[in-house]
């Protein structure tokens, strides 16, 4: 299970509307006691791609996010990214890129503006297994 907070999940809907066409990024840090997680801050990356299919992390960026987690005691937990028009469900290459099964890959769905959709997924052996959201 992880747990988001209302405002956070604002935050990366704000992020993945600002960035359209293209696909939003970024990286989630929080605690974790087994497979319970809380994010405690979300960043907001730039897709290096500019893609509306596909997202690379801007590497600079992700290390300084690494390095303010380790300053403030927070553990990664995984990424979140932006489905401009597609469902919130993990892509083929997705899959193929998810190199840790221990994180959370968060995907917004905004094929409805007016409705995004936000589902977590766990990814091992290019197998998605959706993992419980609770958005407080």
């Amino acid at each position: 299970m992880i747990r988001l907070k209302q405002e956070d999940y604002e935050k990366i809907v704000a992020h993945a509307k600002a960035e359209l066409p293209d696909e939003a990024c970024g990286l989630i840090a929080g605690l974790a006691d087994g497979e319970d997680k809380k994010v405690e801050k979300v960043y907001l990356l730039t897709n290096v791609d500019h893609s509306n299919e596909h997202f690379t992390l801007d590497p600079k960026e992700q290390l300084a996010a690494i390095k303010d987690m380790r300053a403030n005691g927070l553990k990664p937990l995984g990424n979140w990214h932006s489905h401009p028009e597609s469902p919130s469900r993990p892509s083929e290459e997705d899959k193929r890129l998810a190199y840790d099964s221990r994180a959370s890959y968060l995907i917004l769905s905004l094929m409805d503006r007016e409705q995004p959709v936000l589902n977590s997924f766990r990814i091992r052996d290019l197998i998605s297994e959706k993992e419980e959201l609770i958005i407080e």
